[in-house]
């Protein structure tokens, strides 16, 4: 796939491809295939399978090492992307290149929503990354039944939680697309005359009102952003999987001739469980999601109780048979993030298949590594004072803002 559009044709052909993968994807594939969007996420999802629809390359074991060491890089969690080698040339001659990824408050953070953000610190401490981390509060009120108050209490919530993950102020900028209204929405609209109607329908599945069906302009102004702070570079997006149809859309605006921008480059990742088994954690499972501020005691109730087990029914035919670590929600959460080490995560799995590790010492096990993590980060969190003092260091700088605003009088 081209970086960019030298010409007018390439553009038009490169609308065509992605057309083609937005459609299949919204059309679910085959019969049996699960539901993958950014809406919704429905059934075991095939992960071959949607690399299949959505048109991303699997990371090579070249492009893992290239990689600074993380958990969920080494164990695959994020395991595709597109112009992945782009981001990573830029990265290792110390060129110009940034990250963005980002939450659409509705609630509470939990820890779903979490590790993204700091698998994007770490990716910073070490290259010295630019972060652009977008709230999208306005898409909540077009996709979810809640109230603009109700919206900005989570709001304020989320920026805590983004705030105690750490990064540097210097090279991270926060925005919120209500309270940056003036310098995102010109942008939207320069970008929403460059989307096609009938790409939306295809990618979206026919949106349920007009501000759902003209919110791709405003993902492709969160993730075009830093090129259009600072000029074109390369960009890399990490979101879990169901969100590549923004990352899509709007690789399709940045390789028209008119903006003539680089193509933002993604890094896909596979879904971090609900406690009650197969998709992604959820605020709206059955099984109660773990979020960001409970303590100790609860994530122990909440993963004893509800984590799903791929141990047996009884201790005997457990010693006997052993478990399915593949479908144990406990071994899942240390695998993808709260165990660091390698050969601990491969000796728990070795022995919950030989049946040596029981199913409540596995969710122990997971219970205490969530809990040290969320006793970090809450400490940072607590640390902090008056939000909008602490966000000041995070928000786009006046020179920034003006690159953005239109000059409506010139």
């Amino acid at each position: 796939m081209t970086d960019t559009a030298d010409t007018t044709s390439d553009a038009q052909h490169a609308d065509r491809d992605d057309e083609t993968r937005n459609s299949d994807a919204a059309s679910g594939g085959d019969a049996d295939a699960a539901t993958v969007t950014p809406y919704e996420v429905e059934g075991e999802v095939n992960y071959d399978r949607l690399l299949e629809q959505f048109g991303a390359d699997r990371l090579t074991d070249e492009q893992v090492r290239r990689f600074p060491d993380h958990p969920m890089l080494r164990r695959r969690v994020f395991y595709a992307g597109r112009d992945v080698d782009r981001y990573l040339d830029a990265a290792d001659s110390g060129g110009t290149h940034s990250i963005v990824t980002g939450v659409g408050p509705s609630g509470p953070m939990h820890l779903g929503h979490v590790l993204v953000f700091y698998l994007a610190r770490r990716l910073q401490e070490a290259t010295g990354a630019s972060v652009y981390v977008p709230l999208s509060d306005d898409e909540k009120f077009y996709a979810k039944d809640l109230s603009f108050d109700e919206i900005a209490e989570a709001t304020r919530s989320n920026l805590r939680d983004l705030l105690a993950v750490g990064f540097d102020p210097d090279r991270t900028r926060i925005v919120v697309d209500r309270l940056d209204a003036d310098v995102l929405y010109p942008q939207a609209a320069r970008f929403a005359a460059g989307i096609r109607q009938s790409t939306v329908d295809a990618t979206y599945a026919d949106p349920v009102n007009v501000g759902l069906s003209f919110y791709p302009a405003m993902q492709a102004t969160h993730l075009l952003l830093p090129q259009l702070v600072h000029g074109r570079h390369p960009t890399l997006v990490p979101v879990a999987v169901d969100q590549d149809p923004h990352v899509r859309v709007c690789r399709d605006v940045a390789a028209k001739e008119r903006f003539a921008l680089d193509k933002p480059g993604a890094l896909l990742g596979k879904f971090l469980p609900s406690l009650d088994g197969p998709g992604k954690m959820s605020s709206s499972s059955d099984a109660p999601a773990i979020e960001l501020t409970n303590d100790p005691d609860t994530v122990r109730e909440k993963v004893m109780q509800h984590a799903y087990s791929g141990g047996r029914s009884d201790v005997a035919a457990h010693r006997e048979h052993g478990g399915d670590p593949a479908v144990d929600v406990a071994y899942r959460y240390l695998h993808t993030f709260f165990e660091p080490d390698d050969e601990r995560v491969a000796r728990l799995a070795r022995e919950y298949r030989e049946g040596e590790l029981l199913s409540g010492e596995l969710k122990a096990a997971a219970a205490d590594a969530i809990a040290a993590f969320l006793a970090d980060h809450q400490e940072r969190r607590d640390a902090l004072g008056d939000l909008w003092s602490e966000l000041e260091p995070y928000r786009l700088r006046e020179a920034e803002r003006e690159r953005l605003r239109p000059d409506v009088l010139g």
